[in-house]
C-alpha cells in the first residue's frame, strides 16, 4: 500500500481515516511498511497518524530518546492533536513513555508492543556491521519468530541503512540511550489504560519484560501471542488488531 507522505515544516507523517487519534510510532529500523495491516484496519474508525521519527536528522546531541520525544512533543503541538491513543513499538514505544510521563494529559491510551525502556538485548556489539549482508540478513531474521518475514526488501532496507557511517553512528547513539534512559522508577506515574500485546518469542525485549512492565504501570492489562517475536504487528497482524481493536472499544468515550 503507497501512502501520501505530508510534509508541513519540520514534519513529515502519514494521516488518513477520521476520528480519535491512533498515533503510531516506529522503532529503529522502522517504516510505514512495519504498519500497513494495522492502518489499513484502523483508518476506517480512527484518524491513524504516523509521523516519521528523525531517526538520522538530529544532530548527534540530541540523537536520543529524548530528542525524538522532543520531536513527537511539537508534532502533536503544531498538528493541535488531543486524547491521542499512542501506540509504540521497540524504541517508538520507549519514546511513547517518555512522552506520556511528561503529557500525560494528551494521552487517552497506551499500547506498547516490544517496547525498550526497561530492558532490551542490544543488537550486538559490533552491530551493525557495514558492508555485511548475511549479517545483516541474520539480525533482521532475529527480530521474527519466522526468519521467513525477513524478506529479501526488509533486508536490503536495513542493509541500506548501516552501509551509511553517519547513519550507524546514529543508530549507535539511540540504542546506547534507549539502555541508558531506563524508566523503572518512573512507570508508576503512568495512570492511563495502557494495553501491552507481546509475542511469547520475542527474543529483543523478552516476555519477562512485559510481565515487568504489567507490575510497574498501574492500569496495564497484558496480551501475550504466540509463535511472535519482536513486531507482532507484522509477523501476525491479524491477531494484533483484534487485541487492539477489542482494547480501543473497551475505552469510555
Amino acid at each position: 500500500m503507497e501512502y501520501e507522505i505530508k510534509k508541513e515544516e519540520k514534519f513529515e507523517y502519514l494521516e488518513v481515516g477520521e476520528g480519535e487519534t491512533l498515533m503510531l510510532l516506529h522503532g529503529l529500523f522502522g517504516a510505514l511498511s512495519n504498519f500497513s495491516d494495522l492502518i489499513e484496519k484502523f483508518r476506517t474508525t480512527h484518524k491513524v497518524v504516523v509521523p516519521l521519527l528523525p531517526l538520522f536528522d538530529l544532530d548527534i546531541l540530541h540523537t536520543s530518546v529524548t530528542g525524538l520525544a522532543k520531536h513527537v512533543t511539537q508534532f502533536i503541538e503544531h498538528k493541535g492533536y488531543d486524547q491521542v491513543h499512542l501506540l509504540g513499538n521497540s524504541l517508538g514505544g520507549h519514546v511513547g513513555l517518555v512522552y506520556v510521563l511528561k503529557h500525560p494529559e494528551k494521552v487517552k491510551s497506551l499500547i506498547l508492543t516490544g517496547s525498550s525502556g526497561l530492558f532490551e538485548n542490544a543488537m550486538g556489539d559490533s552491530y551493525p556491521k557495514r558492508g555485511d549482508y548475511e549479517y545483516i540478513k541474520n539480525k533482521t531474521a532475529l527480530t521474527f519468530y519466522d526468519p521467513a518475514m525477513a524478506t529479501p526488501e526488509l533486508v536490503d532496507e536495513v542493509f541500506e541503512i548501516t552501509r551509511n557511517r553517519i547513519k550507524v553512528i546514529k543508530i549507535i547513539a539511540l540504542a546506547k540511550s534507549a539502555i541508558r534512559n531506563n524508566l523503572g522508577e518512573e512507570l508508576n506515574q503512568i495512570k492511563v489504560p495502557t494495553c501491552l500485546i507481546w509475542g511469547k518469542n520475542d527474543t529483543v525485549t523478552p516476555p519477562f519484560v512485559a510481565e515487568e512492565f504489567k507490575k510497574l504501570i498501574p492500569q496495564a492489562e497484558l496480551h501475550f501471542i504466540d509463535k511472535c517475536g519482536h513486531a507482532p504487528m507484522m509477523e501476525v497482524p491479524a491477531e494484533f488488531n483484534d487485541i487492539l481493536y477489542a482494547f480501543l472499544m473497551s475505552l469510555p468515550k
